[in-house]
């Protein structure tokens, strides 16, 4: 069964310094999304496809396949209830031609991501191996391709976790009996959503020159003035080639192309000198977003290449006391989130990426954290562009057991997530773990270690580190320099309890900051509610019941904001989502403001308006206040008189 044990026998180490493909005048490249082959290996005999050699021939060769969306998730694609459930390994494939121009290329296919571990081959040969459901990886397929001929692709995928995977999930064998036949296994998790599998991000082949090309481009802001007249940039270029006979020129592009600033050198440091264009949240500054270009020009004495970056100029800053932006303070109002949507799983969405977008914009909000996992690629650009500030979290959800492989494999995943998002300006903050059973002894070494070897591979932004254990017995909040907390007063304690709510998160609030004189964010709060539910007097799955609580929690928020100790501020969730079956879930977690098809809950209006007074009393920018002016204002009475629903006025002037 060596086969069904994989998930903890592959290396995490394959890909380091991915750069996003992209066109240039000296790269080409052709997607391999659409509609592949596929067929899941029956769980019962995990050696199957890899006995029979699935990968040495045409899948639709070895038996029944259907069709499937690359990308997406498979789980529900189909109507088996086999397939939703599927633990194992699936198996895809698809026919593609290489262009005969590419012959003077170096070529290489890469995996925006695919849940959990893959193998895959290119015409029967193995070129790639990879375990970690929401990183790219690639590989140079230059020696295998077929050029101006037809290529197989297959990929053999299996989602089932174990206790060193990252997340973690136990399988465990179920004795032979009347209804279970000979190698039944159960796979199960303890994280609280559902374990979509499949390729979730886009398939790519990508050309490079021949004799050297750009690997990795990193840029870090080192310097901002304080009155803003003067930026400083630090890059350090990475160039793939066999000889020492190259050299690098860059360039730095504005918004319209005109260079603001060029030199030589592979490495070095580049000073805008007069009023440059820094990158402000969203509602910050009435210019938020903006992006300059980093163009990379290497060559030699044979040929060049040439990659193009989008970055953004602007400092982070952080002590024991405050978190800050460009100098100036800011206050985190947010989501927790999920990729998740109807059908398509975790499968990368542009429309529901665009749609998502716009309302985290119509709420006021300025932030979200990427729970609990790394999101796609695409949704980062999206963040960058749209000035939304990013808690960049790797999949380290619910952690136990800290064992020495389970360490080394989050070391990895924490390589791999720095080097791909390292050049995003919305990331300001690495999140090392949700809610790991911090209680234990052994977790406060466990990631004092992997914080520091965050911090190592990247200084330049802080580490954080979401708890939920009661504060006086957890042992994560040493390693990290923002505490982040995840707390349910109101629903999964003191359920149903409105008066209890506000007093029980301010204290927590501040029994957190007594502990470790840390800046602290409240990463999670919230309640399930099924939209249409109503109830006066309020209770427990009605709209009414979720802005209650979020009212009450709002009152905790604005103490110890006033009193310098929070530093933000996000509710859970964004959207309901998917959970595995159980019977304390209803279709899913419905902590969302919106639902899973995206309708707004009358806890969005009571969060848009938060979030737009919150943003008033930072001060607006002249050009956004009236354009972005709240739609419903609540009667301004004291909160014990507000109806359970209460009076709209309408505003807004709809200009977005």
């Amino acid at each position: 069964m060596k086969h069904l044990l994989v998930v903890s026998a592959l290396l995490l180490s394959c890909c380091h310094g991915l750069l996003y493909p992209k066109d240039s005048p000296t790269r080409e490249i052709k997607s391999l999304d659409g509609v592949w082959n596929f067929r899941a290996q029956p769980s019962l005999d995990p050696e199957q496809g890899f006995r029979e050699k699935w990968f040495d021939h045409p899948l639709q060769s070895t038996g029944d396949v259907i069709d499937m969306p690359v990308p997406s998730s498979f789980n529900d694609i189909t109507t088996d209830p086999s397939l939703r459930d599927f633990a194992g390994w699936v198996w895809y494939d698809r026919e593609f031609y290489a262009p005969s121009a590419w012959s003077d290329s170096r070529v290489f296919l890469r995996f925006g991501s695919a849940h959990y571990t893959a193998l895959v081959w290119l015409n029967g040969q193995e070129v790639l191996q990879h375990s970690g459901g929401h990183l790219p990886f690639e590989t140079d397929v230059s020696g295998t391709l077929q050029l101006g001929a037809a290529n197989r692709l297959t990929v053999a995928l299996n989602n089932t976790l174990g206790p060193t995977t990252i997340p973690q999930g136990a399988w465990n064998w179920i004795k032979e009996d009347d209804i279970y036949p000979a190698g039944s296994f159960d796979m199960s998790y303890t994280f609280d959503f559902f374990n979509y599998a499949g390729i979730h991000r886009p398939v790519t082949l990508y050309t490079v020159p021949k004799s050297l090309h750009v690997a990795d481009v990193k840029v870090t802001t080192i310097g901002v003035a304080q009155d803003y007249s003067s930026a400083t940039i630090q890059y350090e270029v990475n160039v793939a080639t066999d000889t020492d006979d190259f050299q690098c020129h860059v360039q730095l592009l504005e918004q319209d192309g005109t260079v603001a600033a060029e030199q030589d050198g592979c490495t070095g440091t580049i000073t805008l000198a007069e009023n440059p264009h820094l990158w402000w949240p969203y509602l910050m500054n009435e210019e938020y977003g903006y992006l300059y270009t980093f163009r990379v020009d290497a060559t030699n004495s044979q040929e060049s290449d040439q990659y193009n970056e989008n970055i953004g100029i602007r400092s982070v800053f952080w002590d024991d006391n405050s978190f800050k932006i460009n100098h100036q303070p800011f206050y985190f109002r947010g989501f927790g989130r999920h990729e998740d949507s109807n059908f398509r799983g975790k499968g990368l969405d542009l429309p529901l990426v665009t749609k998502d977008y716009n309302l985290i914009r119509w709420t006021g909000a300025n932030s979200y954290r990427t729970s609990h996992y790394p999101y796609a690629e695409e949704l980062m650009d999206f963040a960058d562009r749209n000035g939304i500030v990013i808690i960049d979290e790797c999949p380290g959800v619910n952690l136990e057991g800290f064992k020495p492989e389970l360490l080394a494999n989050h070391l990895t995943v924490m390589d791999e997530l720095v080097a791909r998002d390292k050049n995003h300006p919305s990331v300001v903050m690495w999140s090392i773990g949700n809610e790991p059973r911090s209680e234990v002894p052994e977790a406060k070494d466990y990631f004092i270690k992997v914080a520091n070897h965050t911090r190592s591979i990247d200084p330049s932004r802080p580490v954080t580190l979401v708890m939920f254990r009661p504060f006086d017995q957890d042992q994560g909040g040493y390693s990290v320099d923002i505490v982040s907390i995840n707390r349910y007063y109101g629903w999964y304690s003191q359920t149903g309890q409105i008066d209890l709510i506000a007093n029980a998160v301010e204290q927590d609030i501040r029994n957190w900051r007594t502990k470790f004189n840390k800046p602290v964010l409240v990463t999670e709060y919230g309640a399930d509610t099924i939209h249409g539910f109503h109830e006066v007097p309020s209770t427990i799955f009605t709209e009414e019941y979720q802005t209650d609580l979020m009212r009450e929690n709002f009152k905790a928020f604005d103490n110890t904001k006033e009193d310098g100790i929070l530093i933000g501020e996000m509710i859970w969730n964004f959207a309901d989502f998917m959970t595995v079956q159980e019977y304390k879930r209803v279709w899913g977690n419905r902590k969302g403001i919106f639902t899973r098809d995206r309708h707004p809950k009358a806890s969005a209006h009571i969060l848009r308006d938060r979030y737009w007074k919150l943003a008033q009393d930072e001060g607006l920018p002249r050009n956004l206040e009236e354009a972005f002016k709240p739609r419903y204002l609540y009667n301004q009475c004291p909160a014990a008189a507000q109806p359970a629903v209460p009076r709209l006025e309408v505003i807004y002037k709809d200009k977005v």
